[in-house]
C-alpha cells in the first residue's frame, strides 16, 4: 500500500543556503497571540480605576470654612503667612469624579480673582474644591 508523501518521506531537511534559520525566540513570537483589539487593556484599566465623588459641604461646615478663609486672609493682610492644612477635590480629567489632595504648608497668598489658595511650595489649591482648612500654630 503506498501513502501520498511515500516519495518525499525519507529525503533530506532544506537547508537554505542564502538564509540563517529562524531563531527559536523569533519563530515563536510568529505564533504568539496579538492584541486584536488595541487599547482595550487601556480602556479597561482606565474603567477600573476607583474616582471619590465631590464632598458638598452643608451650611454649617460651610460657614466654619469660609471663617476659617477670612482668618487666613485677614493674616495675610497683616503680612503674616499661616500654616494650613487644607484637603481639597481634584476633578478627574478623564471621568465622572475625582481625588482629594491634602497639602500641609505655609500660605503664600490668595489670589481672590483667581479663587486660589497658593502655598510658600507653589501648590494652587482652588478655593472652591476646598473641604477642610485647618490652621496650625
Amino acid at each position: 500500500m503506498t501513502h501520498r508523501y511515500d516519495d518525499i518521506i525519507n529525503l533530506p531537511h532544506h537547508v537554505s543556503q542564502k538564509h540563517a534559520p529562524m531563531a527559536r525566540a523569533d519563530r515563536a513570537a510568529q505564533f504568539s497571540p496579538f492584541a486584536a483589539l488595541t487599547g482595550l487593556d487601556a480602556a479597561l484599566r482606565e474603567t477600573a480605576r476607583l474616582t471619590d465623588q465631590r464632598i458638598t459641604l452643608d451650611e454649617y461646615e460651610q460657614a466654619a470654612l469660609d471663617e476659617t478663609l477670612q482668618t487666613v486672609r485677614d493674616a495675610l493682610t497683616k503680612k503674616e503667612h499661616p500654616t494650613v492644612e487644607v484637603c481639597y477635590f481634584v476633578p478627574d480629567t478623564r471621568k465622572a469624579g475625582g481625588a482629594y489632595c491634602t497639602v500641609t504648608g505655609v500660605v503664600k497668598k490668595m489670589a481672590e480673582f483667581e479663587g486660589l489658595l497658593i502655598m510658600a511650595d507653589g501648590t494652587e489649591v482652588p478655593m472652591g474644591e476646598i473641604s477642610v482648612l485647618e490652621l496650625h500654630g
